[in-house]
């Protein structure tokens, strides 16, 4: 099949570019900014896109089967807040360019559309409750509010062989291959260097367990409308131990985060699809490769 991917330039869609080409499907890459010269394993195509809801990008999809929408507009290194000074902008380009594609793959007959969602369609929740798929969602940031406007203008449009599925992804973190960039540089320069570093609880991912996650679910006969997608609940004192432990820092590390009183997200669906986060073994394996790495 052929599959095309927007955003695959960047971060978590590289991660979706290389899974899907590891399924043995041809892989377009839509975006703003083409790939590097051999960026993955196999060759990628590119084609030009933008999140603008006024343009005709209906040619993206010919020969097209599925689409996967990674690609979001914000300010760089943000998502939620990632509107800056300009959120009527951020919700044309994120809302309403995002609805148009949808419409136009459907129109040229792309079968199957996976959106990249966020666990911040949730918002404020009860102190400790796990989230589940039904859980109601009540975004408290512009981000997750266009997040679930664009989950619900996709299921709106399922009909007569056309599905829609939106994964709600955690916090990403890892490195495609050494020496690339990841999440956690800042944090952890920020630590070696001895600088105050705030307690965090948060759930994350790899970007690898998120591209399988997209590989599977692009090969379910009947898939569900909605996955959570999520592993470890980690805080920052947990991944800059093991920093300590493997640099022998000297520098204090953060206070323990209360992790009782987060929302863990519940993945038992995604799971029931054969799906297998990595676990802390990947967590802890991806921290050293960071230390390890240029970048690290």
């Amino acid at each position: 099949m052929k599959v095309l991917v927007s955003g695959g330039s960047g971060y978590v869609g590289g991660f979706i570019v290389e899974s899907t080409v590891a399924e043995g499907h041809t892989v377009v890459n839509a975006g703003r900014t083409a790939h590097e010269p051999n960026a993955f394993s196999a060759p990628v195509d590119f084609r030009a896109m933008t999140l603008d809801p006024d343009r005709d990008q209906s040619a993206l999809f010919d020969g097209v089967d599925i689409f996967v929408h990674g690609a979001f507009q914000h300010v760089a290194g943000r998502y939620r807040g990632g509107e800056g000074a300009d959120p009527e902008g951020f919700r044309q380009a994120n809302l309403d360019g995002t609805v148009r594609l949808f419409r136009e793959a459907r129109a040229k007959g792309v079968k199957r559309i996976l959106f990249l969602s966020s666990r911040a369609v949730y918002g404020t929740q009860d102190p400790g409750t796990a989230l589940t798929e039904t859980t109601p969602c009540n975004p408290d940031t512009l981000y997750g509010t266009v997040k679930l406007q664009a989950e619900a203008a996709l299921q709106a449009m399922c009909a007569d062989g056309f599905k829609g599925i939106s994964l709600r992804v955690t916090g990403v973190y890892g490195q495609r291959q050494p020496g690339s960039p990841h999440k956690w540089e800042t944090l952890i320069f920020d630590y070696l260097a001895g600088k105050a570093v705030a307690a965090r609880v948060g759930t994350e991912v790899h970007g690898m367990d998120v591209g399988q996650a997209v590989a599977i679910v692009m090969r379910l006969a009947q898939p569900e409308p909605v996955y959570n997608v999520s592993d470890v609940l980690v805080d920052t004192r947990d991944i800059l131990a093991e920093v300590n432990r493997l640099t022998g820092c000297i520098h204090p590390l953060p206070d323990t985060g209360d992790k009782q009183a987060y929302n863990p997200m519940d993945t038992s669906s995604l799971a029931a699809t054969g799906w297998t986060p990595g676990g802390e073994n990947l967590l802890w394996k991806a921290i050293r490769d960071m230390i390890a790495s240029p970048n690290g």
